[in-house]
């Protein structure tokens, strides 16, 4: 085979395949106008005229058509009167769901998401019942399921749900002409011989092809309306993350831009601070006490000047690019940089990802020293053995939490409150920045990071990130 074709096999799958991360706004902006404002006035209409003409007029004679021979035998009747009981519980039914579609805004959205499924296989089942009376495989109704494929493609966009919604029309149109030959066979054996040849001398049966190419367009359009449906979806997010991208790249120029700015106005002062009290330090020679307060200036020149060195770095956020990333890909990524297997410590990771999650976007750097500071500080806690568990799952409001736990000695209790803080560590060596840098690369994407710590068991850092809100300049 053409390794061309075999790739593209291959990626049929992923192409073909919609998210099946939520995306709610659009989901209830599509019931709020298909189903509430145009489906509740159209079915309301349609239930009216079905009422007149199922109670107060010859329907039952006019749409059997060339049927008038066998229009008032038993099964007949009986199927008119089935479906009349079953009109009146289908109002009953669809009057209580129109009420909640009225009302959405007060449900809960998952309950209205289960009206609408409900009703769209309700209006399957009656459509069944009405094709049965008018015709079976040949009723002039057939056309009605090719819009209601449409309708579901339309007002539920979630892949498995649309796909069985479509089915089940599909079955139904099937079952109403199976039905509607067993009721034929029915009162075929209920009438004369006489009857029966004046029905078997009528037009020659050529019902197979018609049923077959009926059939056929069913499941092409419920093919159709998910393939449209597919790309119209990639399409959305495609120029949603574009936005994203434009947008997020944006405020990353302009933090980095701003935090040259503010180091190089802070700079050029504390250098001249700096030369002043050196001076003063050489040509003062007597005078214990002055020296020693020249000595903590100094000392705190030098600790300002690291400060605006490491703000200075900021200004690298102009040359970084948001890209969109795999959190699951990264994390790997983090967990073998920490982790070499050359290195071959006695630790065990212990991974738990969920399925799809949402592209995170982002600079790769940025999420690459969360990650990475998190790990370094389970494997300096366990000292190089233990259990790390690490878990990443979809959160609330498109999100991604990420949880990264050890089975260590844990955090005492009085460093909690200022585990965060710059220059802040209960190590021998350490610098008091890596979580630090976790909190504010974090906090730089509206994103947060906590930590739950019980000593002598472990410590577990949760880092909630954001898929789509967007970054957050700090002043």
């Amino acid at each position: 085979m053409n390794p061309f074709r075999w790739q593209t096999l291959k990626k049929l799958p992923e192409i073909l395949t919609v998210s099946s991360v939520p995306d709610l706004a659009l989901q209830e902006e599509r019931i709020r106008h298909v189903e509430r404002n145009i489906g509740l006035p159209v079915k309301a209409a349609v239930i009216v005229v079905l009422f007149y003409y199922l109670f107060f007029s010859k329907w039952f004679e006019d749409v059997t058509g060339g049927r008038e021979i066998v229009a008032d035998t038993p099964p007949r009747e009986m199927v008119l009167e089935t479906i009349r009981w079953f009109f009146l519980i289908y109002v009953v039914i669809s009057v209580g769901m129109a009420s909640m579609l009225l009302g959405m805004s007060q449900l809960p959205f998952a309950w209205v998401q289960q009206v609408v499924f409900t009703s769209a296989w309700l209006d399957a089942l009656f459509l069944f019942a009405l094709t049965v009376a008018t015709g079976g495989f040949d009723s002039i109704l057939y056309w009605v399921f090719l819009a209601l494929i449409v309708r579901n493609a339309t007002s539920t966009p979630l892949a498995a749900r649309q796909i069985t919604l479509n089915v089940i029309v599909c079955l139904c149109y099937v079952l109403s002409g199976l039905a509607d030959v067993v009721i034929n066979n029915w009162q075929a054996e209920m009438l004369d011989e006489k009857t029966v040849m004046a029905i078997e001398e009528g037009p020659p049966d050529s019902a197979t092809e018609p049923f077959v190419l009926r059939l056929s367009l069913l499941f092409l359009m419920t093919a159709c309306c998910y393939g449209v449906q597919v790309l119209l979806e990639k399409q959305r997010r495609a120029e949603a993350e574009a936005r994203e991208f434009a947008l997020r790249q944006e405020q990353l120029q302009a933090t980095g831009r701003l935090a040259a700015e503010i180091a190089h106005q802070l700079k050029n002062p504390l250098g001249i601070i700096n030369n002043a009290a050196f001076t003063l330090q050489r040509t003062v020679k007597e005078g214990k006490t002055i020296t020693q307060q020249i000595r903590i200036i100094r000392e705190e020149v030098d600790r300002s000047d690291r400060i605006i060195t490491e703000l200075m770095g900021y200004a690298r956020l102009t040359e970084g690019k948001v890209e969109r990333l795999n959190v699951t890909e990264e994390l790997d990524r983090a967990i073998e940089q920490v982790f070499p297997p050359a290195a071959k410590y006695e630790v065990q990771i212990h991974r738990d990802y969920g399925p799809a999650l949402p592209p995170l976007l982002l600079q790769r750097a940025h999420l690459s020293e969360v990650f990475v500071n998190l790990l370094q500080n389970a494997r300096e806690a366990m000292d190089g053995r233990g259990n790390i568990h690490i878990s990443a799952h979809y959160g609330d409001n498109y999100s991604v939490v990420v949880k990264i736990g050890d089975d260590g000695p844990g955090i005492p209790p009085e460093a909690m409150p200022k585990i965060f803080e710059p220059y802040f560590t209960t190590k021998e060596k350490g610098t008091g920045l890596g979580l630090a840098i976790v909190k504010h690369n974090t906090e730089l994407y509206n994103g947060t990071v906590q930590v739950e710590s019980d000593p002598g068991k472990g410590t577990c850092f949760t880092v909630v990130l954001p898929a789509k809100t967007l970054m957050k300049i700090r002043k």
